[in-house]
């Protein structure tokens, strides 16, 4: 029942906007856009024939292998920034002014340097999860309770135990956190990148339906199918959120 009446809201305000385009549509008599049947249609045409399956491959997997290399670089880099003070006064003006710039910016110089493959959009991929990571992991450290490092560093507990027992324990949510904001920036990246540059993904997807007669049914179809890979990466991220290890950390 609960999750009833949690579902049914949204899927009832899903239901009427449907509708309401349904109904402009006809109303407009529009040529150009399409209605919510010719969508579907379309995206059941990419379906059948294995174009949108590949489409879909080739996005998640830049997504991946940029969201991995960031991880692996953002979460160790933040920890130590978290620890040591003079990395963090050196690194964390550097990474500041690099984080608002925004990863489209980057967009001329990965094609100069990687040029026109899969390199490019990783690299841009990577530009804009990093940051979002590096500076939640190492927040999540500096707010760590000092009496718990006083504590384990009174019973002489060695520096590898302390990361691994106290520290890591204690700055995973917030590494949760960073994850998710960097995901969600990451996909709306390798759209943009996928646009520009490539011949595969859902962002190319979009760019050749428009440019290749005026196919706005299929425009509208990666937009919407975009937007549902993004909502179940999100919903990935926060059932990681209700870990045990982790769901301490947070209020509901």
């Amino acid at each position: 029942m609960e999750k009833l009446k949690k579902i049914l809201p949204p899927l009832a305000v899903l239901a009427a906007l449907i509708a309401l385009w349904w109904v402009v549509v006809v109303q407009t008599e529009s040529v150009i856009f399409p209605t919510p049947l010719q969508v579907v249609t379309g995206t059941l045409e990419l379906a059948e024939d294995g174009t949108l399956w590949e489409h879909i491959g080739a996005s998640l997997f830049r997504v991946g292998t940029g969201f991995g290399l960031a991880a692996l670089v953002a979460i160790p880099l933040g920890l130590w920034m978290g620890r040591v003070d003079g990395a963090y006064i050196t690194l964390n003006p550097i990474f500041q002014i690099l984080r608002p710039i925004s990863p489209i910016a980057w967009i001329p110089l990965a094609i100069l340097w990687f040029g026109v493959g899969n390199v490019s959009p990783i690299f841009l991929i990577f530009i804009a999860a990093v940051f979002p990571m590096i500076v939640q992991t190492a927040s999540g450290v500096h707010t760590i309770e000092r009496r718990y490092l006083r504590a384990a560093e009174n019973f002489g507990v060695s520096k590898a135990t302390l990361f691994r027992q106290v520290i890591i324990p204690a700055v995973l949510p917030e590494i949760i956190i960073g994850m998710r904001i960097a995901l969600g920036v990451a996909w709306l990246v390798v759209v943009a990148a996928e646009m520009i540059a490539l011949r595969s993904g859902l962002g190319y997807l979009i760019m050749d339906s428009r440019n290749a007669g005026n196919r706005y049914d299929l425009v509208i179809a990666g937009m919407i199918i975009i937007g549902v890979i993004g909502l179940i990466l999100d919903a990935v991220m926060r059932k990681l959120e209700g870990l045990k290890s982790v769901r301490w950390r947070y209020g509901r």
